[in-house]
């Protein structure tokens, strides 16, 4: 029980991602803002992504 209440805020916002902005609009705004400023948002995104994958995961050793 204690997972599902983990992954559900994720998976909620995944949601509300999918429904409210389409990849093309992600494209067309990271290319408004630039090159740099995309590459280091991407970056930046993967680095969260692997950060609460491995919290959830059990990554910590808390």
């Amino acid at each position: 029980m204690k997972t599902l209440l983990r992954i559900f805020p994720v998976a909620l916002v995944a949601l509300f991602l999918t429904f409210f902005m389409t990849s093309c609009e992600a494209i067309g705004g990271i290319f408004k803002a630039g090159a740099w400023t995309g590459a280091i948002l991407v970056i930046a995104g993967i680095g969260v992504v692997i950060w609460l994958i491995s919290k959830l995961f059990g990554g910590g050793s808390r």
